[in-house]
């Protein structure tokens, strides 16, 4: 099987979803663009069916899987999004999913997890070790594992996003993708680079968690300790190895986004575009206030907004400290 996806694999997986997903609406945000001096617009998997683009790769892969290999359930690891997704998938096609899950899960997708009908494990450790994790488990019981961001089969689910946004908007200038293990950027920028290459893709990654933009930096994957950014989404300190070569051939820049204008881009989103996104989601609205990439007053530019599942007690205080 190939590391990577085509975009006839993009394509496919298009059609495979289409009738099982939502193909989530462009929104023009007038009244965030005075402050980030350009034409924005805002792609809102924080409406899709789980909440989160995560379904669009997992449904994919668990639709491509002869039944047998399902037969006996699936296992992932996640930091909550990819475990709602493969949940949902588990439980269209009636089959067993486990999830390992980090013990700094927000409850809220612990809670949507389980509310899936799935079975989930708590581990403390970094992204590597709850992998080790979840392959000794599938060893042992004969699951079918389905990584969020390395299995190229997700990455083209994900890629679908890219092909939505050039159909609602073809002279989109430049989109902004969150970075986390790299397999949502893969696909939306392989979606695009093959059918549009003058569409400039930016990667945003949590100044916290540097590593795809120090590798870019030293020419070779660069791992990162975890460290607790508020993008828990994002929170992942080895680039992946199948997404790494991707992004270098196809994504023009790579920006870094302190926490605080992370927060920054919520309170904007919801104030102003009445959206309620979690920290990953808003980290491209951040990086425009901040900032971190150049854009012109006519240019046209798509956000991804990745997901909206935090707790709402947290959004709360987040929201509430900015009126004080």
């Amino acid at each position: 099987m190939r590391d990577y996806a085509t975009i006839q694999d993009i394509r496919e997986a298009r059609e495979r979803l289409k009738p099982h997903i939502r193909h989530t609406p462009l929104l023009r945000a007038e009244k965030i663009e005075k402050e980030v001096g350009c034409q924005l617009y805002l792609k809102p998997e924080t409406l899709q069916i789980t909440g989160a683009f995560k379904i669009r790769g997992a449904l994919n892969k668990a639709l491509s899987l002869p039944r047998q290999e399902l037969a006996n359930g699936v296992i992932a690891s996640s930091s909550g999004n990819h475990a709602q997704g493969l949940s949902y998938a588990a439980r269209m096609l009636g089959v067993k999913v486990i999830l390992v899950l980090p013990v700094t899960t927000p409850a809220i997708k612990i809670a949507n997890t389980r509310a899936l009908g799935a079975e989930v494990i708590l581990f403390d450790g970094d992204t590597a070790a709850r992998w080790k994790k979840v392959y000794e488990i599938a060893e042992q019981n004969n699951y079918a594992t389905i990584h969020g961001f390395e299995d190229p089969v997700v990455m083209a689910g994900q890629g679908t996003i890219g092909c939505e946004i050039l159909d609602d908007l073809d002279d989109v200038d430049t989109v902004i993708v969150p970075v986390g293990g790299g397999g949502l950027i893969s696909g939306i920028a392989t979606a695009i680079k093959e059918t549009k290459p003058s569409v400039r893709v930016i990667g945003a990654e949590p100044a916290l968690t540097p590593k795809y933009f120090h590798s870019r930096i030293n020419r070779e994957r660069t791992s990162f300790p975890l460290k607790n950014t508020i993008a828990d989404g994002l929170r992942i300190s080895v680039p992946g190895q199948n997404p790494y070569p991707i992004i270098e051939k196809y994504v023009d820049e790579i920006v870094l986004v302190d926490d605080e204008h992370i927060i920054a881009g919520m309170r904007s989103l919801a104030r102003d575009a009445k959206l309620i996104a979690e920290p990953a989601a808003s980290i491209g609205i951040g990086a425009l206030l901040a900032g971190s990439i150049v854009v012109r007053p006519d240019e046209k530019v798509c956000a991804v907004l990745t997901g909206g599942n935090w707790d709402l007690c947290d959004l709360a205080e987040i929201y509430r400290a900015a009126e004080q």
